[in-house]
């Protein structure tokens, strides 16, 4: 028997400034607080090994500090004796930033197409797996063949990526990836391998069937964010993964059992306003009443419809909507129109 932690998208560093010109609550903590309290079983010695899938960091170039702190809890599930596995993924443009001291024999990096091969207990378990790759359709067998997976002998074989497969679903409408150029291919997995565990779709999901109810080769495991990054995010739970895994199978094992667990997450709200319901004098005791029946520790994002008159956007500063709310909520400001968002 074989014990996996997965997670991934934990993306460090987002809305955590090294010098903030704003003192404001920020949201970067709580995405530090979710990424330690994944990696906990590990820590406690629950499991055999740990897979992080990739966006480890929000962006690629971080500051050394940041580095610092977001390997330092993997090195010390990794001076445990629990071997970490990490993927990079495409907001590090495929490339982890580490020093020299964040080197550890236990912690292997897919900095190129690659298998490692470990023992956990009595069993042989090979990794294989490549950095995030743009354009994977058509260049995915290759990349597969490049890791030499076939050319290692295991009781557990495990394929690691940052990548869309065919049948994972994103967003409140449930989009689904079904081709395009970044997309793989479900018939693309070849037998031989216990499990798919990969980062980059940010709803946690399993696929055991390809879009035409077939079977695929091996199941595909997305353990999702750690917290939410968007709003398209708002309704869905955020955690990580616990797996289990046997030997049989086709040779490379068997998962045998996939249990996700939930994380804390900031509850999201969307507030709009209508520019013909308000006054200058109304404003401020209407989005009041709004904002005290929202929990405390809330992000808001406030969509002003109508395209919204000057005066309405021009009260709806930082600094006026950080006076009147909870010192907890973070806000974001848009309009229906528009999907972009200036975060205040």
């Amino acid at each position: 028997m074989l014990n996996v932690l997965l997670l991934a998208d934990t993306h460090l560093g987002y809305d955590d400034p090294l010098k903030p010109r704003v003192q404001r609550r920020r949201r970067g903590p709580d995405f530090f607080l979710n990424y330690q309290k994944a990696l906990q079983p590990a820590l406690e010695g629950k499991v055999h090994l740990v897979v992080h899938g990739g966006d480890l960091f929000t962006r690629s170039r971080v500051p050394d500090t940041l580095v610092e702190r977001a390997m330092a809890p993997l090195i010390t599930v990794a001076s445990l004796g629990v071997p970490v596995f990490l993927v990079p993924g495409n907001h590090e443009r495929s490339r982890i930033p580490l020093a020299l001291w964040s080197v550890h024999p236990n912690l292997h990096i897919f900095r190129q197409p690659g298998t490692f091969r470990v023992k956990a207990g009595s069993l042989t378990v090979a990794l294989s797996g490549f950095p995030f790759t743009r354009r994977v359709r058509d260049n995915f067998p290759a990349l597969l063949v490049s890791t030499g997976y076939f050319q290692k002998t295991a009781d557990i074989r495990l394929l690691c990526l940052h990548q869309a497969v065919e049948g994972a679903r994103v967003g409140p409408v449930n989009f689904t990836f079904r081709d395009g150029p970044d997309v793989i291919r479900a018939a693309d997995i070849p037998p031989g391998f216990a499990g798919v565990l990969s980062g980059h779709i940010h709803r946690a999901q399993r696929l055991d069937n390809n879009l035409h109810g077939r079977r695929m080769n091996a199941p595909v495991l997305y353990p999702g964010s750690v917290e939410r990054t968007s709003f398209a995010e708002r309704f869905e739970p955020k955690g990580y993964m616990l797996l289990r895994f046997d030997t049989g199978g086709l040779g490379g094992g068997v998962l045998a059992e996939s249990k996700f667990c939930e994380l804390p997450a900031r509850p999201m709200v969307e507030l709009e306003l209508h520019p013909g319901k308000f006054n200058p004098q109304a404003l401020d005791r209407q989005l009041g009443i709004k904002l005290a029946g929202l929990d405390p520790d809330s992000v808001v994002r406030i969509r002003v419809v109508d395209g919204g008159e000057s005066w309405l956007r021009r009260r709806l500063s930082a600094a006026y909507l950080r006076a009147i709310a909870p010192t907890g909520m973070n806000f974001s400001l848009g309009s229906a129109q528009s999907t972009s968002i200036k975060r205040i």
